[in-house]
Formats: C-alpha cells, sequence, structure tokens
C-alpha cells in the first residue's frame, strides 16, 4: 500500500503545557459547565496549552530549522512557576483562563522564542502576549455562554507547577470539520543548560500534553482512535 502523502505545510506553534494534575484540578472546576453547556466546542483536555509563539502555515522543510534555536533557548531558561487562576471570554465567543505566577520570566521566555523564530527567517504576525489557556469556542450565534462559564471560573486559582518543557507543537486547525487536535512535533526540557537535549531522549513525535485524565467532559475525542 502506498502511504499517505505528507502535507506540504504544518500549522505550527510553540507553547507551555501544564502538568497533568494541574489540568485535572482544573477539570474538576469546570465538570458543573460541561454539563450545563454541552454545546460548547470544549477543547481536549490533553491538548490545553500556553501558546508563546503562533507561526501559522509553514513549509515542511523549514520546521526543522527550528529545532536547534529553539533547544538553545529552552536550555538557556530556568522553568517558570506557573498557575491557572480565573477566567475570561475573547470576543464573548473564546473562553479561557488566565495564568498567574512568574509572569516575567514567562515573558522572557517567549521573547527569546520569538527572537530564535525570527533568526531563522521566519516571518509571523507577532502579537503581544497575553498568556492563558483556551478551553472552549462557542456556537455561532451564542454570545452569552463563554461569559457566563468564565464568571464561574473567577474564583479559581490552582496550585503552581513548574513549565518543564518547550513544546513545538503541530495542529490541524483548517484542515478538516472535526475537532482540533495537536501533536508535539518534539519538546525541550527547559533550564538544562544543554541545548538539543529532547524531553524523552527522543525527537519522536508524542502528545502534546499528556495523557487524557479521568475529569475529561462529556465531548473530549481523546480515545476516538
Amino acid at each position: 500500500m502506498n502511504e499517505p502523502a505528507q502535507p506540504a505545510t504544518v500549522r505550527v506553534f510553540i507553547a507551555l503545557a501544564p502538568p497533568d494534575p494541574a489540568k485535572e484540578e482544573l477539570a474538576r472546576e469546570l465538570r458543573p459547565a460541561y454539563g450545563t453547556h454541552p454545546d460548547m466546542r470544549w477543547n481536549r483536555i490533553e491538548d490545553w496549552h500556553i501558546t508563546l509563539a503562533f507561526l501559522g502555515e509553514l513549509p515542511a522543510e523549514m520546521v526543522p530549522l527550528l529545532h536547534q534555536p529553539l533547544a538553545g533557548v529552552a536550555a538557556a531558561h530556568q522553568p517558570p512557576r506557573l498557575a491557572l487562576r480565573g477566567g475570561g471570554d475573547f470576543d464573548d465567543r473564546v473562553l479561557w483562563t488566565g495564568i498567574d505566577g512568574d509572569l516575567d520570566e514567562l515573558h522572557r521566555l517567549a521573547a527569546d522564542v520569538r527572537t530564535a523564530v525570527t533568526g531563522c527567517g521566519v516571518a509571523f504576525e507577532e502579537r503581544p502576549l497575553r498568556p492563558h489557556l483556551t478551553l472552549a469556542r462557542a456556537r455561532r450565534g451564542d454570545r452569552s455562554s463563554a461569559g457566563e462559564i468564565a464568571a464561574g471560573l473567577a474564583g479559581f486559582t490552582g496550585r503552581r507547577w513548574a513549565a518543564e518543557r518547550l513544546h513545538l507543537v503541530g495542529s490541524n486547525d483548517g484542515r478538516s470539520r472535526g475537532p482540533i487536535l495537536y501533536r508535539d512535533i518534539t519538546a525541550w526540557p527547559l533550564g538544562t543548560g544543554i541545548p538539543g537535549i529532547p524531553g524523552d531522549g527522543s525527537s519522536e513525535p508524542r502528545p502534546a500534553v499528556g495523557r487524557c485524565c479521568a475529569a475529561c467532559p462529556p465531548a473530549c475525542t481523546a480515545h476516538d482512535g
């Protein structure tokens, strides 16, 4: 059988990912909203991430050029200690939780990531960093659900955790009508001082943020194959 042709472009971003306990903590807080707002397009818990730089569609052959510069950035930065906190919405449709903790280091890391990317000749829209984690999107015409759920998150403050790896992630956003799926292209541990060491000794792709947890919303498709 012929292998499927690889896409000529890859949709890419660079991100940090909360560890499983932090995700599970927030998922428990969201559990009532999963029941009261089933029509929200909930992101898979295993895909939750904090975007540092969104590069968009890149030629597939350009992606490997990012590896060494990003490995150097990861090695040079100590893991910022962060926490998930509160909630909000963008344009009444996109539900998010905020990021608390070592935000100065987070901004420095993002700035160095973006410098490394532009140094590779990759042009992208450099929007100001607004640290957040996207949770769900409302259906068209629904202008109230995201705000209602965000209000319920106002008092939430998760425990602090160390962001251990810098992730280079690819997604299928815009390629199908199904849910957005993410995969690690590779990832590097933060703060090693030794560029180029992948997080598990391998540069093989692996899930962007680990396993799906027991607190998944009913719409989670992490186990669909």
